[in-house]
């Protein structure tokens, strides 16, 4: 029988699933993740999913990762050596960027840091106007000063950003050939090969961030790469920030496009998960040890964004323009809070209770779990709280101490505020639920939609024991927790078809462009596109391509994504075109203005090969009931009284399918809680699932 393997990086677990190609049945593993060395990680995981499952490697077909090398190597600022190359008087664009602040109103904000020094900021002669002529040739005889520079300077990474190279790359394409040839050990990246489309901060900041990465990456891929191919495992694919997943050569040649690999794999998941009960319309849910993803999901599509910023001193807000670096490239529409498992409580100078940023992440981790930390946690407030279980997690595991966790919320945070350890936990949980709130606001409320209309399909370790209170605050009225919700990310991967995304600009009025530069500009992007995937070997009948346009009013600074009429490109396309985007402003903006002109910014491609369908199966409820309930004292956050409510607690593995379970109680399986309130009914699907209703009047 052949296997696929998915392997996710969480900030304090690894997952690995691994799903049977014939029968679809699908097997979770879960270890600590390895910080220090993310490759032996992944590797440790793999050697206890084999162990678990005895599938040996010779079984495996098919790998894919979701990795957090990119994003971590921004964070903590480890990336290359890098300098930039760019045209005569443009050197500071990078710290020039956009007037966007974080904090409008902090005079004292400190911008966010740049990647590249100035010292390392090159520059040489050329220029290129807006309309792709060429005004300064490029000066030939500067080359060798700046391969002296970089040599002289160890420069590990060079990005090579020339003003309006999107328009004409002749002068990137010669300098990159002298220096490729000149450097053959550093890694050059040249913007019209990774982001041949205007604005120029931030294709600079994207170059910059690929080159900073790029070698990190390329080394990490290499020892992990090298070391599957020892144990008898095949090459791996990695998940990709916009959905899809690509080989490990795509994602060398533009780094920034596996930034959020992890979380998109956990969206796609949520999609699969959507379609097993008949759930379209879905807000994905995502919270582990160190951080909760919120994502918006519409009719089965997730929402992409090209305006996204990593790293940072003030990641803890993603969305929030002006902390980090822009990479403009299709992300799926994360809103990303530090508020996980792992996130630490703590006292700030004027008294005030906090939660995050910082987290115990895999090492020490939450202090129930032994392993050093000191510090309370969400978990520890989950576990003091009664919502997990006092004597192990992971199916019997982890063993876990509550007294520790008693005493550190004691110690840190009652005495400060002289109050007792469960309403110190209490107050945690309600600032943690608040702040995941806002997350899922972001992506529904704020875009434009209800969230009422929306189905909450919770997963992560950490997710389904908070659903149900978000659900509640929020107004929805259906909550989805699918089987092996704590792993779940992890099925994503294997679920996700090749995809990659191209773009081109073209910086035209639509009324007067001519439909035939179009169709040429559109079918040399899908040659691109085809090239890469016949290197996927899947056959030809499932690849698909589909074109959009970035559009906007012109004065406008901002384009909205719109289909383009299937077929060749003609005068009727141009007009249904139009029609399309004034309907998508309106949706968006609440209005339109259908005598203003459109302006044409970009033209995509968007490229896939689909995967061979997986008939995705879990391990459901038992034929029979099997009712075996043990009793615990359980505190809910929302409660006025201090004293607790005697609940049953349920082993998910003991329910049959087609049951129904009343709130107040707890179901527990081996990786992760469900805590289920008041006036709240939870069904079993044959699949596995537990399809939660909100405050039911039953």
């Amino acid at each position: 029988m052949a296997y696929r393997l998915g392997i996710d990086i969480g900030g304090t677990f690894t997952d690995v699933v691994s799903v049977n190609e014939d029968t679809g049945y699908v097997s979770i593993v879960k270890t600590h993740s390895t910080p220090g060395n993310f490759s032996k990680g992944v590797l440790d995981a793999l050697r206890l999913s084999e162990e678990t499952t005895l599938v040996p490697p010779s079984s495996i077909e098919y790998i894919a990762h979701g990795t957090t090398v990119v994003t971590n190597t921004l964070l903590e600022g480890t990336g290359a050596n890098t300098a930039l190359i760019t045209t005569r008087g443009f050197r500071d664009v990078l710290e020039l960027r956009r007037q966007n602040r974080a904090e409008l109103y902090n005079l004292f904000q400190d911008p966010p840091s740049i990647l590249v020094d100035r010292h390392l900021r090159l520059e040489i002669t050329e220029r290129v106007d807006s309309s792709g002529q060429v005004l300064t040739p490029l000066a030939l005889d500067e080359i060798d000063g700046l391969i002296k520079f970089l040599t002289d300077h160890k420069i590990e990474a060079v990005a090579v950003c020339l003003l309006y190279s999107f328009l004409r790359p002749e002068h990137e394409q010669i300098l990159g050939k002298y220096l490729r040839e000149s450097l053959p050990d550093t890694v050059v990246f040249l913007s019209c090969e990774v982001l041949p489309e205007i604005r120029e901060y931030e294709r600079t900041s994207t170059t910059a961030v690929c080159a900073y990465v790029g070698p990190v990456l390329e080394q990490y891929l290499k020892d992990l790469e090298g070391s599957l191919k020892s144990y008898g495992y095949p090459s791996m694919y990695l998940m990709a920030s916009g959905g899809g997943v690509v080989s490990p050569l795509e994602a060398l040649k533009v780094p920034a496009n596996v930034v959020e690999s992890g979380p998109a794999a956990g969206v796609t998941a949520a999609i699969l998960a959507g379609e097993i009960v008949g759930h379209k319309n879905l807000i994905s849910f995502d919270m582990g040890g160190t951080t909760a993803k919120a994502s918006l999901i519409e009719n089965g599509m997730p929402k992409v964004t090209t305006e996204y910023e990593v790293g940072g001193h003030g990641n803890q807000s993603r969305w929030v323009q002006g902390y980090g670096f822009p990479i403009k490239i299709p992300v799926i529409d994360i809103a990303e809070v530090s508020a996980g498992g792992g996130s630490i409580a703590w006292v700030d100078p004027g008294n005030s209770l906090r939660v995050g940023p910082k987290s115990a992440g895999a090492e020490p981790g939450p202090v129930c779990y032994g392993f050093g930390g000191t510090e309370p946690t969400v978990t520890d407030a989950d576990l003091v709280l009664g919502y997990l279980n006092p004597d192990s997690l992971l199916g019997g595991n982890l063993l876990v101490d509550i007294d520790a966790s008693k005493n550190s919320l004691i110690d840190t945070i009652g005495k400060p505020l002289g109050i007792t350890h469960i309403e110190a936990a209490k107050a945690i949980v309600e600032i943690v639920n608040s702040s995941m709130v806002e997350a899922i606001r972001i992506v529904s409320v704020e875009r434009g939609f209800d969230p009422v209309d929306f189905a909450l399909v919770a997963f992560g370790g950490a997710g389904p024991v908070h659903a149900v209170s978000l659900a509640e605050e929020l107004g929805i009225k259906t909550v989805i927790v699918p089987p092996a919700a704590g792993g779940f990310s992890a099925l994503g991967l294997v679920t996700s078809d090749v995809k990659k995304d191209y773009v081109r600009t073209f910086y035209q009025v639509l009324s007067a462009a001519n439909p035939v530069d179009i169709e040429s500009s559109f079918k040399d992007l899908e040659t691109e596109a085809k090239g890469m995937l016949l290197q996927t070997g899947i056959d030809k009948s499932k690849w698909h391509l589909r074109r959009t346009l970035d559009l906007r009013y012109i004065r406008q600074a901002y384009e909205l994504n719109v289909q383009a009429p299937t077929g060749e490109y003609s005068q009727t396309s141009m007009d249904s075109t139009a029609l399309a985007f004034h309907e998508e402003h309106l949706k968006t903006y609440g209005y339109k203005s259908e005598e203003e002109p459109v302006q044409i910014v970009s033209l995509r491609i968007s490229a896939s090969a689909s995967m061979n369908q997986l008939n995705i199966a879990f391990e459901g409820g038992n034929d029979r009931w099997e009712e075996k309930t043990t009793i615990r004292d359980v505190y809910f956050s929302d409660g006025v009284d201090s004293a607790p409510e005697k609940c049953p607690v349920y082993q998910r593995t003991m329910i049959p399918s087609g049951a129904v379970l009343k709130g107040p109680c707890i179901i527990e399986s081996p990786d992760t809680t469900i805590v289920l309130k008041h006036q709240n009914l939870a069904k079993i699907h044959h699949s596995g699932t537990v399809i939660i209703e909100v405050s039911s009047d039953e």
